[in-house]
């Protein structure tokens, strides 16, 4: 019997472009919620923003296992060791990541185009586009240029999507977002929120979204977890 809700469980993400295990982390939920069948609740999801290295530069000269490297302070193997690992995860969860070709960059302006599709009723669909976009396609989600390209392969207007970014009025979205996330104490994502009390860190397998979803779902039913 499906639960009856009055309104959908609202799932708020905290997450960056750049980080692989953001994509993985959206195919689980995902996963979870298709689990759940007939069973599953209404959800309205949200993505808001988190650089996990804001000091990119927008054309970073180098590969992602150059950055890795230098970021974390890693030899070279020990980061290839890394990506071969998360693209193993990837593909079990139908994802095919391409770290050879990825073009590393600063996600601010994806950031705050996710906020202008926001305002528009497009992000999910352009959170899902920049993804594969970064990760399996090369392309390079920190030029304005390429941005609006692909803003408007989910729809958006292309003048609309340039403006919002040669502007910058959505940088404060962005760094209110980021700030909340300080206040929840969130240093690292992928981060979910359920119904503003239940986090969840990381991209946990797609049962365990099932399992929080269902609980959430019964406590508003009146159903005992």
């Amino acid at each position: 019997m499906p639960f009856v809700v009055t309104s959908p469980i609202k799932i708020d993400i905290w997450s960056d472009i750049a980080c692989p295990w953001c994509y993985i982390g959206k195919r689980h939920l995902e996963g979870g919620i298709a689990a759940l069948g007939a069973d599953a609740p209404e959800v309205e999801i949200e993505y808001h923003s988190f650089e996990l290295a804001p000091d990119t530069p927008v054309d970073f000269e180098g590969s992602e296992v150059d950055f890795l490297a230098g970021h974390k302070g890693l030899p070279a193997e020990r980061v290839q060791q890394m990506l071969q690992h998360v693209t193993g995860v990837a593909a079990n969860a139908g994802l095919d990541y391409d770290f050879d070709a990825l073009q590393h960059t600063k996600t601010l302006k994806a950031h705050e185009l996710l906020h202008f599709a926001k305002a528009q009723g497009r992000q999910l669909e352009l959170s899902e586009r920049l993804f594969r976009a970064y990760f399996t396609e090369g392309r390079h989600v920190g030029r304005i240029d390429e941005l609006v390209e692909l803003a408007v392969e989910v729809g958006l207007d292309a003048d609309a999507a340039r403006e919002a970014l040669e502007s910058g009025r959505y940088g404060s979205a962005v760094q209110a977002d980021i700030a909340q996330a300080g206040a929840y104490g969130i240093n690292g994502v992928p981060f979910f929120v359920f119904e503003g009390k239940y986090g969840v860190s990381g991209a946990q397998p797609a049962e365990v979204f099932a399992q929080v979803l269902t609980q959430v779902a019964g406590e508003r039913d009146g159903v005992a977890a």
